[in-house]
């Protein structure tokens, strides 16, 4: 496999001799987090050499510092394998990037439901070629669910209760604590059943008036 495969190339070497410099000058390397993201061809697991939310590392737009990295072709064709070259990733080249509650900062549960009053959510499917990721995102009323289509100063939008496939197979956890979704991949998103990834049936009857987001979607 060829270690050359990324497209951004702005240093690829920047974020590990950062860190390797740091650990020179006595300043201790973080632990980092466990890693799991999806590039257009490749999938990659190991750690981030980070501190602090895994959203955050990403949204700097920067490139990262990972270490024991392993990989494997995103179509299935091969397992898993170790790839001691790989020293750091660019956000940029990533369209899906699983978290789970490692990469999260601690909350309580009050804090957490203090966090999401303020927010309607939506179960929406994502499509980010070729991935598609079906869970519920978190708006602010007033909000609907294509403007995470539009251009912020977030690069990931976080899914909760979310799975990923490709081609209709699944890839990755089953179902994952968050997924976040490079939103320069995205094409498209419908509000669907979370439980299906389809959209809900028209229930029978006629309209009691006004019009909803999905209607509008059609």
């Amino acid at each position: 496999m060829p270690f050359d495969f990324l497209k951004r190339k702005k240093d690829p070497e920047a974020a590990s001799a950062q860190v390797d410099s740091a650990g020179a000058q006595g300043v201790p390397k973080p632990d980092g987090i466990a890693f799991d993201g999806l590039t257009e061809e490749w999938r990659l697991v190991g750690r981030m050499l980070i501190e602090g939310r895994l959203s955050d590392a990403l949204n700097k737009r920067e490139p990262i510092a990972i270490d024991a990295v392993s990989w494997a072709p995103v179509d299935g064709s091969s397992m898993m394998a170790p790839a001691p070259g790989l020293k750091s990733v660019d956000p940029y080249d990533l369209v899906v990037v699983f978290a789970d509650d490692t990469s999260l900062p601690a909350k309580t549960d009050e804090e957490r439901a203090a966090h999401r009053i303020h927010k309607v959510s939506y179960e929406v499917a994502l499509e980010a070629p070729p991935y598609r990721v079906v869970g519920t995102i978190l708006l602010y009323p007033g909000s609907e669910p294509d403007s995470v289509l539009q251009r912020s100063s977030e690069m990931f939008v976080p899914v909760v209760g979310a799975t990923a496939t490709i081609g209709g197979r699944p890839i990755g956890p089953d179902v994952a604590t968050a997924i976040l979704v490079n939103r320069q991949y995205l094409r498209g998103v419908e509000q669907v059943d979370a439980r299906t990834g389809e959209r809900h049936e028209t229930l029978p009857g006629d309209s009691l008036g006004g019009t909803n987001w999905t209607d509008r979607a059609r």
